[in-house]
């Protein structure tokens, strides 16, 4: 069958690809640039930008399935850049998809498109949308790109809409890694004194990328399908890491309200060195911390994730040695 992936290079992309080329797909791997490394050699790589209606529609002719992953991930409050991706981006890769005849398109959106904060502490596909002007930027803005998917699905596009929780695990080339991967590899290496406390429900980027693949094959058109996890304290988290990699874990957690309080003086400090860590989108999924109920998945896609060990072990090994993990027919572009 015929492909095509936005974000090919990206994270989820990396791991994406590798399921496709295991399932024999001819895939057409679609980004700004070709990554160095790849997990499905035999894709075709083609550049694309999503808020380019005529590239999209070019990096998408012939393709029966398009799954689309291209996302501004951050968490600053306004971010103007992260809001035109997410949103404007979806519309033009939707439209684009419509126009050259694609059957289904599966759009990666996020747990971040339910308001976290008013949810009653459990989210499922019925829980409040993140359509409120004081959410952060990402939040907001993987909510409008939904809602710009759906314009396009009233149109005739066959589309079904995916939103993982917390990704972690292998494989990830990331440079730097992602968020919580980054977080892993410190802590596998006994740098963890302390952590956070909260908690948040993650999920393994290997079972996020099987899941799009569930969704193309058995959602029905219009719907979401929350993709989780397992729900775990980032106390408990890092000491799994520092297990694994042999190192002793963090001794304590500091409480996330304590840290909540005093980002109003260290947001600032944040701007000066451009990091988003310190901000309110970064500690309110933690404060939050609502459960999540991907049930729905389960039962009409067959979804199963693994447990949260097994991805913190792999994770592990993976930093120790990359091609212990890396997909048979992998290989560095010079």
């Amino acid at each position: 069958m015929k492909v095509a992936v936005t974000g090919a290079a990206g994270y989820l992309g990396t791991n994406l690809l590798s399921l496709l080329a295991e399932q024999g797909h001819e895939v057409t791997a679609i980004d700004r640039t070709v990554p160095d490394t790849v997990a499905a050699p035999d894709a075709t790589w083609v550049r694309g930008d999503v808020l380019d209606p005529e590239s999209m529609r070019a990096a998408l002719a012939g393709a029966e399935v398009v799954y689309h992953l291209v996302a501004v991930i951050t968490l600053a409050e306004k971010n103007e850049l992260a809001w035109q991706v997410n949103t404007e981006g979806v519309r033009v890769v939707a439209e684009a998809a419509l126009a050259v005849g694609a059957r289904r398109m599966v759009h990666a959106s996020s747990i971040h498109a339910f308001n976290q904060y008013s949810c009653g502490g459990r989210i499922d596909e019925s829980a409040p949308r993140s359509n409120e002007a004081a959410l952060p930027v990402y939040d907001r803005s993987k909510w409008a790109g939904e809602v710009e998917l759906r314009k396009v699905i009233d149109q005739g596009l066959d589309a079904v809409l995916c939103n993982p929780t917390g990704v972690f695990g292998p494989l990830d080339y990331s440079r730097p890694l992602s968020r919580i991967n980054r977080t892993l590899a410190d802590a596998a290496r006994g740098r963890v004194p302390a952590m956070i406390g909260g908690g948040f429900d993650l999920v393994d980027v290997r079972d996020v990328a099987k899941g799009l693949l569930l969704a193309g094959e058995h959602g029905r058109t219009g719907e979401n399908y929350l993709l989780g996890g397992s729900m775990i304290s980032m106390l408990d988290l890092c000491r799994l890491a520092a297990g694994h990699g042999g190192k002793k874990g963090p001794k304590f957690a500091i409480p996330p309200k304590l840290v909540s309080g005093i980002i109003p003086a260290l947001a600032p400090i944040g701007k000066l060195f451009n990091s988003d860590i310190v901000s309110k989108a970064a500690l309110g999924a933690l404060i939050s911390a609502p459960s999540v109920d991907h049930g729905k998945a389960e039962r009409e896609l067959g979804y199963q994730p693994r447990p949260i060990d097994v991805t913190v072990r792999d994770l592990v090994a993976f930093f120790a040695d990359p091609a212990r993990l890396t997909p048979p027919g992998a290989r560095q572009i010079a």
